[in-house]
């Protein structure tokens, strides 16, 4: 819920005694406070799923390509991974 800093503010909404209903068994069969709390947590949930979903990162189909090509045909580890390989292992496998 809110912090100490942060305003509050107020949401107002009518619905139907039914949607109402259902509402209020809903946050009893989930252990929640009130009907308010229910919402609060319900909609929040849902508003980061949907905001997570639709920031994605996509890549281009230039990048698809560069990285499906480089599973497929992998090069060979070139002089600096090499050392960076062996460096690695003098450190932490010996």
């Amino acid at each position: 819920m809110a912090t100490i800093n942060e305003k509050i503010t107020r949401f107002d909404t009518r619905l139907s005694q039914e949607q109402k209903l259902l509402f209020e068994k809903a946050a009893s069969l989930g252990g929640y406070r009130n009907l308010t709390s229910f919402i609060i947590v319900t909609v929040q949930n849902k508003a980061n799923e949907i905001i997570n979903e639709q920031e994605k990162i996509i890549a281009s189909s230039n990048d698809a390509k560069l990285f499906f090509d480089a599973l497929v045909q992998p090069q060979e580890p070139n002089n600096d991974l090499q050392l960076a390989a062996e460096a690695y292992k003098n450190l932490f496998l010996k």
